[in-house]
C-alpha cells in the first residue's frame, strides 16, 4: 500500500477537529489546535491527512527554515543557491523522548571533529518553521520541553546560546497537539496557547461506524479508485483554503461584534484578552471560508465552543462540561 496519508476528505463525521484544522490552515495567527479524546477516533489520521492538504509554500531551496526568499535565509546556514521552490507545508513531529538539542538545535558535532569548525545543526523549530508541529500525547511531554516550546510560540523566535553557539532563527508554526485525557492533563501554561481546543469522540451511531469500516478498507484494498474520488475532494477544499487567504483581510468586522466578543468572555469568566483576541480570528476565517463579506454573531456562535471551552476555569459545583457550559452561555449572551 502506498505511504499516501488517508484523505482529509474522507475522514467521517469529527466535524469540528476537521473545522479547527481548516481555519488554522487560513490563519496561522489563530494559535494552534488541541485535540483531545478517545484512542482511535482519528485524531493523528487528521494531521496527517492536512499535511496532504495544505497548499504549497514558497521557499528557498535547501534553507533549513523555510525562508521564503534568499535574503531571509540565516548565514549560518551557507546557502549557495538563491532559487525558490514550491515545497509542501512542513508537518514536523515532535517525538516525546525529543532532547533540547534535537527540539532547538545544538552544535554539529560531525563537522566541529572533523573540520574543527563550530557550526549550527538546526533542530526541529527550524524545519517546523512557516508549518505545523506536531506533538502526538502532548500532555505527556516533559516539562522542559514544554517551556521551551512556550518561549518560542510567544516569541516566533528560537534562540540557542550554547556551546559557543549564538544563533537565533524565526521558528513560527501552528502547534498541533493531540492526547488522551485520561492519561494526565496538560499544564494550563500550555493549554492557553492552542487557539483551538476540540474533543472526540468514537462515533455510537451504527451506519457511521459501519462507513468508517468501509473508507479504510477502501483505502488499504482499492486503493486507487479511493484516491481518485476524495483527490479531488480534497482538492476542493484546498481551494476554498486558498480562496479564504486572500479574502480574510476585506472581512468586514461590526463593533456590535466585538462587543459581543467581550460580553461573551466576561459572562464565561476566561482569564486574559486572548479569548476574545482568537475568537474574533477564528470568527473572521470562518466567514472567509464560506465567502461572507462580514463578522455575524452566527460566525461567533458557530466558533464559540472550541475557542472559549479551554480557557474557562474550573467550577467544582458545575457538573456539566466545559462546551456545554460554552453553549448555554452563548445562548443566554448571543439569543
Amino acid at each position: 500500500m502506498s505511504k499516501t496519508p488517508f484523505p482529509f476528505s474522507a475522514i467521517v463525521g469529527q466535524t469540528d477537529m476537521k473545522q479547527a484544522m481548516i481555519l488554522t490552515a487560513i490563519d496561522p495567527g489563530i494559535g494552534g489546535v488541541l485535540v483531545f479524546g478517545d484512542r482511535g477516533t482519528g485524531k493523528s489520521t487528521a494531521v496527517r491527512a492536512l499535511a496532504a492538504l495544505l497548499p504549497p509554500i514558497k521557499a528557498v531551496a535547501g534553507c533549513p527554515i523555510n525562508a521564503a526568499t534568499y535574503d531571509e535565509c540565516p548565514d549560518w546556514a551557507e546557502i549557495a543557491n538563491t532559487k525558490a521552490v514550491n515545497k509542501p507545508t512542513p508537518v514536523i513531529d515532535l517525538p516525546l523522548g525529543a532532547t533540547e538539542d534535537r527540539v532547538v538545535g545544538a552544535l554539529d558535532i560531525e563537522r566541529a571533529l572533523t573540520r574543527g569548525e563550530k557550526a549550527f545543526e538546526p533542530g526541529l523549530l527550524a524545519r517546523a518553521n512557516r508549518g505545523y508541529l506536531y506533538i502526538d500525547e502532548v500532555n505527556l511531554l516533559e516539562d522542559h520541553i514544554v517551556d521551551l516550546l512556550l518561549d518560542v510560540a510567544q516569541s516566533g523566535e528560537n534562540v540557542v546560546e550554547r556551546e559557543g553557539l549564538s544563533i537565533r532563527h524565526p521558528a513560527r508554526f501552528v502547534l498541533v497537539g493531540s492526547g488522551n485525557p485520561e492519561e494526565g492533563e496538560l499544564r494550563p501554561q500550555l493549554l492557553d496557547r492552542f487557539g483551538l481546543s476540540v474533543e472526540v469522540r468514537s462515533p455510537n451511531d451504527v451506519a457511521q461506524r459501519i462507513e468508517v469500516i468501509k473508507r479504510r478498507d477502501a483505502f488499504e484494498t482499492d486503493f486507487d479508485s479511493f484516491m481518485e474520488i476524495y483527490s479531488k475532494k480534497d482538492a476542493t477544499i484546498r481551494r476554498k483554503i486558498l480562496a479564504a487567504r486572500k479574502a480574510l483581510p476585506a472581512v468586514e468586522t461590526p463593533d456590535a461584534i466585538l462587543h459581543d466578543c467581550a460580553e461573551l468572555c466576561i459572562a464565561l469568566g476566561s482569564d486574559g484578552l486572548r479569548g476574545e483576541l482568537t475568537l474574533l480570528r477564528a470568527a473572521r476565517a470562518l466567514a472567509a471560508y464560506q465567502k461572507d463579506k462580514v463578522l455575524t454573531r452566527d460566525h461567533l456562535k458557530a466558533i464559540a465552543p472550541i475557542t472559549l471551552s479551554h480557557r474557562l476555569r474550573r467550577d467544582p459545583l458545575d457538573e456539566a462540561g466545559s462546551g456545554t457550559r460554552v453553549a448555554r452561555t452563548v445562548e443566554t449572551v448571543l439569543g
